[in-house]
């Protein structure tokens, strides 16, 4: 049974697109964590919507669990679990969930549809990359669609088959197409408001329910008119 929405304790920006007993789905804006960090502890989706889920109150048992991650400069779809029980349901099924982003990289490509896997790990600096070695690395696999180019941008579908962290910025950027707006994987000497990269839609297996559930959000502006615009048409996902 969908919930109402009670947006006193929400942050600017942060929509919610569905709410049961179980799950807890957002459009997370641009800018914003989706937890701490050690430089940002309380701006963050998880406790905002912690806050929420208490309503003000310290003393409530209500609480959220984290699900999946996005970057803080990308926006869209972000699921929160309601119970431990559906965070660790959902976590399992996770590489069977259909993830939709939407992103611009720099220049043309050269196949207009594929696939790229490789093996991704992560230095201590926390910059993660690409190996040879299947042992030193994690199986990740990005498949991207153009969808409309300009003479410095292409505008991409992408499927995310695994869900690594930084995988799409770093599989794109590796392959010479940086996302715009992306400073630490792309070589930006222009400053972007943000970074073109948007989570459009999840289709998950409810972990109750065993129903199949589908939240999309609008692509932004900004990223869309990088390219000179870009109408949607819903079958096309």
């Amino acid at each position: 049974m969908k919930q109402k929405t009670n947006t006193r304790f929400l942050p600017k920006g942060l929509t919610i697109l569905h709410e049961d007993r179980d799950i807890l789905v957002v459009d997370k804006p641009a800018g914003l964590l989706t937890i701490a960090t050690d430089s940002e502890k309380s701006k963050t989706a998880y406790a905002s919507l912690m806050d929420y889920v208490k309503k003000g109150s310290d003393r409530s048992k209500n609480r959220i669990f984290i699900v999946h991650r996005l970057d803080r400069d990308t926006s869209g779809v972000l699921v929160f679990a309601k119970t431990e029980v559906a965070k660790q349901t959902l976590q399992e099924n996770w590489d069977k969930t259909k993830k939709v982003y939407i992103a611009v990289t720099h220049g043309i490509w050269k196949l207009k549809q594929s696939s790229i896997q490789s093996y991704l790990t992560e230095s201590k600096a926390h910059r993660v990359y690409s190996v040879d070695d299947p042992k030193l690395g994690k199986f990740s696999e990005t498949k991207y669609k153009v969808l409309k180019e300009s003479n410095l941008y292409s505008l991409l579908e992408i499927d995310l088959i695994t869900g690594r962290k930084n995988q799409i910025r770093v599989h794109f950027a590796e392959k010479g197409h940086p996302i715009v707006g992306d400073t630490k994987y792309g070589n930006e000497t222009k400053s972007f408001p943000r970074m073109a990269l948007h989570s459009y839609s999840i289709t998950l297996t409810h972990p109750f329910q065993k129903k199949p559930l589908t939240f999309m959000t609008n692509i932004p502006n900004f990223i869309t008119g990088l390219v000179g615009g870009y109408e949607r048409i819903q079958d096309e996902t």
